[in-house]
């Protein structure tokens, strides 16, 4: 027969229990959608900047899931891997997971000693844990998948998905689990630009493959891009299209732009917020 104490004791065990499966939150997620941070060791106001952006993250949003750096992160434009080293040694003092892409700038080094796919995969997508295939990764969190897709051609300020990267997002998709998808490259026109050289520059080049084949999965949520710095939130076959201000385009001092998120339920919340 139970004590009263035992009962007691065992009654606060099943509540604490209860509470930690009600805080898991299995069915939300939050992050940090952060783009075109441009770190270049010639400008310390850009290293600063990024620096800023961890602390104020830190300070302000504990309870964040991941950060998710959508591409054009440094600017790769010094000998070795340098200016690699100095932003993943900043993103290390985050609180909370972080994923990275590749932008034009990684995958366009200038001058040609700069990292190619291979140190930026050594540095930024091995050891984290995620599913890769190539120049893409994936990975779990609370019932949803990120796939981060590489939009990048070697040497090029243009992006394009190649069939690996559409083969391996649709294999992922077809796992009918909420999905996000952050790559660096916009999928449409969507700042209404009229000159065609900025275009092919700027929008996915074969971004009409690429809406027939993945957004007609019910499942792609999300997507987040950048490259042209200008904000963005629109819906195209019923997927939330996100452009995030770039986060070197500051509004004023300390005031560097990114996207907070929260999903539950596959309800998407965001705004924009600055660091200051």
């Amino acid at each position: 027969m139970l004590k009263r104490r035992d009962f007691f004791k065992i009654g606060a065990i099943s509540l604490a229990s209860l509470s930690l499966k009600l805080e898991a939150k299995p069915n939300r997620i939050k992050f940090i959608h952060i783009t075109d941070s441009h770190l270049d060791l010639s400008d310390e106001d850009t290293v600063d900047a990024v620096k800023l952006a961890v602390k104020f993250i830190n300070k302000n949003y504990k309870d964040l899931d991941f950060v998710l750096f959508g591409g054009d992160n440094f600017n790769n434009n010094v000998a070795g891997d340098k200016d690699a080293l100095v932003f993943k040694q900043i993103l290390d003092d985050l609180h909370c997971d972080y994923f990275v892409v590749r932008g034009n700038k990684e995958s366009h080094p200038n001058p040609n000693d700069g990292i190619f796919l291979k140190e930026f995969k050594r540095l930024f997508v091995d050891n984290k844990g995620l599913i890769v295939s190539g120049k893409d990764w994936a990975v779990e969190k609370n019932g949803y998948i990120i796939l981060g897709l590489d939009s990048c051609i070697e040497g090029k300020d243009n992006g394009v998905f190649s069939k690996e990267t559409i083969a391996f997002a649709k294999k992922m998709l077809l796992k009918n689990k909420p999905t996000i998808i952050l790559n660096h490259h916009p999928y449409t026109n969507y700042w209404g630009g009229k000159d065609e050289k900025d275009i092919h520059k700027y929008v996915l080049n074969n971004s009409k493959e690429v809406i027939d084949e993945l957004f007609k999965f019910k499942n792609l949520i999300l997507t987040l891009s950048g490259h042209k710095h200008i904000d963005s939130v629109k819906t195209l076959n019923g997927t939330k299209v996100i452009t995030t201000r770039g986060f070197i385009r500051a509004l004023d001092l300390d005031m560097y732009p990114m996207r907070y998120v929260e999903i539950e339920d596959n309800k998407i919340n965001e705004k924009l917020i600055y660091t200051s």
